[in-house]
């Protein structure tokens, strides 16, 4: 009889994956991760056709073998480190910043030796020497802690006030343009030309004219003073008083002083000066 109910039993079938509605959550989120790449994958190329990605470069930054080229405008928001920048061939290269242009040379311990900064105050150079050369490579500038040259043919100052030194000046030819005035001034102090072989004063074409308040004074310590001129005038020369017994003459003799000053005097048949010789007082 036990044989008999043992036959008669069906044997249990176990299935084994997955049903229900955690299928359904696989199939979702397997759905959804397809998704998630496709529209990954469409945003990537879409990143490499805006951002111009090529095999040379990304945009206008091209790599090449001599670098780095960039065409465009570009803008740097952080330090730019590089050992030549240079435009294309034929096209000019613009560095523009809203506040300051600065170019700074550092050395090996990494101090700062030669600055130049462009911003909205002007312009600034710091180092130890200044040159500015022509294209053919003549100096037309140059300064530094012991001096100043100026390497041009001519060195014009085109300001109302003129050229203002405040301490002396060595040259060995000052001259003023063609038909203009050469005026030198010391509006509130003294005015001195001094040269070990001489000084000389042309005027080709005009006149020389040499005004003072006070004195003018013109002396040789070991020459001579010459006045050579077909005609020499002397204005406003004091006269002396007229000799009583002669008539009146348009004639003078000029009388000198002993401390030098100079006056006239009616001329007679002799000497006159010692009739006026109180002026010399």
């Amino acid at each position: 009889m036990s044989n008999n109910v043992q036959s008669t039993e069906k044997p249990q079938v176990y299935k084994v994956g997955i049903y229900g509605w955690r299928k359904r959550c696989l199939y979702f989120f397997v759905l959804l991760l397809m998704i998630l790449i496709v529209v990954n994958l469409a945003l990537t190329i879409w990143i490499l056709k805006v951002m111009n990605f090529t095999i040379d470069g990304m945009g206008h930054l091209r790599i090449t073998e001599k670098g780095l080229k960039l065409e465009g405008d570009s803008e740097f928001l952080q330090p730019l480190y590089a050992k030549e920048i240079q435009s294309r061939p034929g096209s000019p290269l613009f560095l523009q910043s809203s506040k300051n242009v600065s170019v700074n040379i550092l050395n090996e311990k990494k101090q700062l030796v030669s600055q130049l900064i462009a911003g909205s105050h002007g312009v600034h150079a710091r180092g130890k020497m200044l040159e500015v050369k022509s294209s053919a490579g003549k100096l037309l500038f140059s300064a530094d802690d012991h001096e100043v040259v100026v390497g041009a043919e001519r060195l014009r100052v085109m300001g109302a006030e003129g050229a203002v030194f405040s301490n002396s000046v060595e040259t060995p030819h000052v001259r003023a343009e063609p038909f203009k005035e050469l005026r030198l001034e010391s509006p509130t102090r003294s005015l001195y030309m001094e040269a070990p072989k001489g000084v000389k004063i042309e005027a080709d074409a005009g006149d020389f004219q040499a005004t003072c308040r006070s004195d003018l004074r013109l002396e040789s310590k070991d020459g001579e003073i010459s006045l050579d001129a077909r005609k020499i005038k002397l204005l406003r020369l004091p006269e002396g008083k007229a000799s009583p017994s002669g008539t009146r003459q348009t004639v003078f003799e000029v009388c000198v002083c002993p401390n030098g000053k100079l006056f006239l005097s009616q001329a007679g048949t002799g000497s006159t000066c010692q009739i006026s010789s109180n002026l010399c007082l």
